[in-house]
């Protein structure tokens, strides 16, 4: 038994090292074509091996004995915000061509309502999967924000930061770390800021209409973050007062006066 669990572990690890391996493909297919420079080159390979490196360690964790459709899927769009990230360095140095950005960013937004899909379809739902294709979302809303800040300023990386500012906030603030009741809200909120971002770094819209989208996009972060928020702290409250008066600690009402 310990052998086929050993076995089954060098399976799915296996799955990471094909990963990163078609990122390093894709790699070397964006330099012959645009002629990639230094920056593109080195950010795409750090994140290439630093997304093996996690994804390996997460995997060994869960003792998952099959990497799952689903999770194949992420690791898929992995692939593709990982070449976003090198254009992206790239654009520092030069101007990334326009067509293969978009593609390649509409494509790996594309795909973040299939994972689910196929997580649900085939019965291979985990938190492991949840949360790599949370992190996949969240990174690549990072990037785009990187992108777009170069345009219209620093205030745009809010739209990127916002998320791992709360998970700092979250060890300062353990209340934070409870779980939140389901949103269609918080979810299109979400889903707005790749689309939004996306179209802003596009140049297909005017600059006042993108600025515009911008806005839009961190007002509706800004809302939903802080709705979330006050709920976490309400429900904190509510908790530690139930803990209160199971312990005998809650104050006696005063008498009334006749």
């Amino acid at each position: 038994m310990a052998l086929n669990n050993t076995y089954d572990a060098r399976l799915v690890q296996q799955e990471t090292a094909v990963g990163a391996g078609v990122q390093i493909l894709l790699l070397a297919l964006l330099g012959t074509a645009i002629g990639m420079g230094p920056a593109g080159w080195l950010t795409g390979l750090a994140f290439a091996v630093a997304s093996w490196a996690v994804l390996s360690r997460a995997l060994h964790r869960s003792r998952l004995r099959s990497f799952g459709p689903a999770n194949r899927v992420t690791l898929g769009r992995a692939t593709l915000v990982g070449g976003v990230t090198a254009l992206v360095a790239d654009s520092f140095e030069s101007s990334p061509p326009v067509t293969l950005f978009v593609g390649l960013t509409a494509i790996a937004l594309i795909l973040d309502g299939v994972d689910g899909k196929v997580a649900r379809a085939t019965g291979t739902s985990t938190p492991l999967g949840a949360r790599f294709d949370m992190e996949v979302d969240a990174f690549l809303i990072l990037v785009l924000s990187v992108y777009v800040s170069m345009e219209f300023g620093p205030w745009v990386l809010m739209i990127g930061g916002m998320r791992y500012a709360f998970v700092a906030a979250a060890r300062a603030y353990p209340w934070l770390n409870a779980e939140l009741p389901p949103s269609m809200a918080r979810k299109t909120v979400a889903a707005m800021q790749g689309i939004c971002l996306l179209l802003a770094a596009s140049g297909y819209l005017p600059r006042l209409v993108s600025l515009g989208v911008v806005l839009l996009a961190l007002g509706s972060l800004i809302w939903s973050f802080g709705r979330d928020v006050l709920w976490l702290r309400r429900t904190s409250h509510i908790q530690d007062a139930e803990v209160e008066e199971m312990l005998g600690l809650a104050p006696e009402p005063e008498p009334v006066a006749s």
